[in-house]
């Protein structure tokens, strides 16, 4: 029949024994988080920067001066991170506005095509004010250039 056998152990063996299990699940799970797939694609971006969109411009509200004759008009350009979020004159007196009438709806048409999405090249020019739009566009095309982020 079968005899029944009796191990001893020493207190020391247990102990051993207890840190190479303990030392063997750490490794497990160092080994686990290693090589676990985090979410990062072969460029080493991850997949939710992918949904980001990359700054293009330093968000902020910007003045550039323009000299029309003998005044001075403020184009006040207002971007975000990646486009133009409004094109306004701040300083345009009653007597600019009634010498130079085409203006107002310049600023206008420029800054509704901008916000809009369109880029500074894409922009239509109307046929009646296209040379006082040209003269904007150069303006607000100068801002976006020295804010774009580099």
């Amino acid at each position: 029949m079968s005899r029944t056998r009796i191990i001893i152990l020493q207190m020391r063996e247990i102990i051993y024994t207890a840190i190479f299990v303990g030392l063997g699940i750490l490794l497990l799970i160092i080994l686990f988080f290693m090589f676990w797939p985090d979410g990062k694609d072969e460029g080493g971006k991850s997949a939710s920067n992918e949904n980001e969109k990359t700054a293009i411009y330093e968000a902020g509200i910007y003045n550039k001066e323009m000299t029309i004759g003998d005044n001075v008009i403020n184009l006040q350009v207002i971007l975000d991170e990646e486009q133009v979020k409004s094109i306004e004159m701040t300083n345009l007196d009653d007597t600019v506005s009634a010498m130079y009438p085409l203006m107002k709806p310049s600023v206008k048409l420029i800054s509704d095509q901008l916000v809009s999405g369109a880029s500074v090249d894409e922009v239509v020019l109307s046929d009646e004010g296209q040379y006082t739009e040209k003269m904007i566009l150069n303006e607000v095309s100068s801002v976006l250039n020295e804010h774009k982020v580099k």
